[in-house]
């Protein structure tokens, strides 16, 4: 197999590890780029017996050093970047009156900021292989909420950044798109239904029905159907795809 090397961000948990052990499938080298150590070996194992050399990056993408670290070992390592797919950012799900200044600032600086940054850095690599680019936002970004303002407000400039991005891209041949997951029953999920049925005085089981009840869906999504969505966006067959940001969420957003 051609040496194609892909770099996934929040690569330790949810997402970002499904992402990273699917996408071991189909290229001979995951970088896999996330602030916890320990979560990122259990990572890596996957990985690599998913097929694919692993290579585990301890960084907080909020630091442009650490980005700088990112694409200095991927480089050092493998001598190019095929693929980027940015999932790493959490954003507080805080009501919009309620929610300081350094955390709406926080919250971008991870998913807003350091994708923009990962990305500029990687894009002289991704433009010599005529690679690809995934920023992930999510669907609030097309339905925001009072209590999801910061969340929806983030992912709409992602949506907007990656239209920027493409628009380059058609120039230097990179394809960039964007992917809006809808609730996926992650880490991340388990801690917000904990938090929302605390305060509405209900168990985990009973806010986790809630939610679908008021989502007017079937059931959550997985983090390994998302995960087959992003391999198809950077496979081959998808190669004509671009500036698009594409819906994942069970039919939860209504709008067209």
């Amino acid at each position: 197999m051609e040496s194609k090397i892909a770099i996934v961000t929040g690569a330790s948990a949810g997402i970002g590890r499904a992402t990273a052990t699917r996408l071991a499938k189909d290229f001979t080298g995951v970088v896999l780029v996330a602030r916890r150590e320990e979560e990122l070996a259990e990572t890596a194992s996957a990985v690599k017996a998913a097929g694919a050399e692993p290579l585990a990056i301890a960084a907080d993408l909020r630091l442009p050093e650490s980005v700088d670290k990112v694409i200095r070992s991927t480089v050092e390592k493998f001598g190019r970047i095929d693929a980027l797919v940015n999932i790493a950012g959490a954003v507080p799900q805080i009501h919009l009156f309620e929610m300081a200044d350094e955390q709406w600032n926080d919250g971008a600086e991870m998913k807003l900021h350091g994708a923009r940054r990962l990305t500029i850095k990687a894009w002289p690599y991704l433009k010599a292989s005529k690679g690809s680019v995934i920023l992930t936002s999510g669907n609030s970004a097309e339905d925001p909420k009072p209590g999801f303002a910061a969340v929806a407000t983030i992912n709409a400039a992602i949506v907007a950044l990656a239209k920027a991005f493409a628009e380059q891209g058609i120039i230097d041949g990179v394809q960039v798109n964007s992917v809006l997951p809808g609730p996926v029953m992650s880490h991340r999920r388990i801690g917000f239904l904990t938090k929302w049925s605390a305060a509405n005085k209900m168990t985990l089981e009973e806010a986790k029905s809630k939610f679908l009840v008021e989502a007017h869906i079937e059931r959550y999504g997985e983090p390994e159907e998302i995960a087959e969505l992003m391999a198809f966006l950077v496979s081959p067959g998808a190669k004509w795809m671009t500036g698009s940001a594409v819906r994942m969420d069970g039919g939860e957003v209504k709008g067209i």
